[in-house]
């Protein structure tokens, strides 16, 4: 083989070997470019869902108070620029005050039953989807003095007992046991919500009052809680739906999932809810 030929084979060598290293280095900068926008597209959909910010309003049953105010501050941490306001009340008092106009993102409810009127004028968004159960419970004066231990001992002479308005899911939900076991009761008064009705024990206006086990939960040792077989018959689903007209539907459905998810439920079972 001449030097010139030599030459020629090695000019193709090297052509040959630099092709392959500019085809090798195309190909990794495709995968890096690759890697590069699926890293992008990830770093876009967590941007996208660190994006919630705003004021979510809540409307919630007068019951979930505690759990549902720690929910919020969850929230509000893993969302920074959020903030969750809470209306909490008599649930049906807030169906009026949702069908009436009043701007709300999420409406919490402790019945079905109170849920039918704001779904029945269709100012929801999203189907009412039950998330928690609650079951009744006596609360009396602490020491329990008048030896309340049945819901018959509450139609003792000369008790002062309180019980929510019938109107309310916890009146409702009394007023079903009472009939179950066929009991009358005349109440001191009815309360527009159960932490009303728990207030009046714990003010010592009342010797008892038919509550939820999570009002009994959340006053500590301001009551002291009875137990009774009757309320089995009548524990109350809760539900939760997104708002038609929401203000701020995107963190209202996130605030909607975190109170559905693991967490929310360990917060509201450690709270004394029942699992849905």
């Amino acid at each position: 083989m001449t030097r010139t030929e030599r030459r020629t084979r090695r000019a193709a060598q090297v052509t040959g070997v630099g092709v392959a290293a500019l085809l090798a280095l195309s190909a990794c900068s495709s995968d890096d470019s690759g890697d590069a926008s699926a890293t992008s597209g990830a770093s876009t959909s967590a941007s996208a869902s660190a994006k919630l910010s705003g004021t979510v309003t809540v409307f919630a049953a007068a019951s979930l108070k505690e759990s549902f105010t720690s929910l919020g501050q969850e929230f509000e941490k893993a969302h920074p620029g959020t903030k969750v306001t809470f209306n909490f009340g008599g649930s049906d008092t807030l169906a009026a005050s949702i069908t009436g106009g009043a701007p709300a993102d999420v409406f919490a409810s402790a019945s079905p039953k109170t849920m039918a009127i704001v779904t029945d004028a269709k100012d929801n968004a999203t189907e009412p989807v039950t998330f928690v159960r609650n079951q009744l419970e006596i609360a009396t004066l602490p020491g329990n003095p008048d030896k309340v231990s049945s819901l018959k001992d509450l139609t003792k002479s000369g008790l002062k007992v309180v019980l929510c308005d019938k109107e309310v899911p916890c009146g409702a939900a009394a007023q079903k046991a009472l009939e179950a076991s066929s009991l009358k009761l005349t109440p001191v008064s009815y309360e527009q919500d159960v932490k009303a009705a728990l207030t009046k024990v714990e003010l010592k206006e009342a010797d008892a009052a038919v509550v939820y086990k999570t009002d009994v939960h959340a006053a500590g040792d301001k009551v002291e809680g009875v137990e009774f077989p009757e309320s089995a018959d009548a524990i109350n689903d809760y539900p939760i739906a997104l708002l038609k007209d929401a203000p701020n539907a995107e963190a209202a459905k996130a605030f909607i999932a975190l109170v559905r998810s693991a967490d929310g439920q360990k917060v509201l079972t450690e709270a004394g809810f029942l699992q849905p």
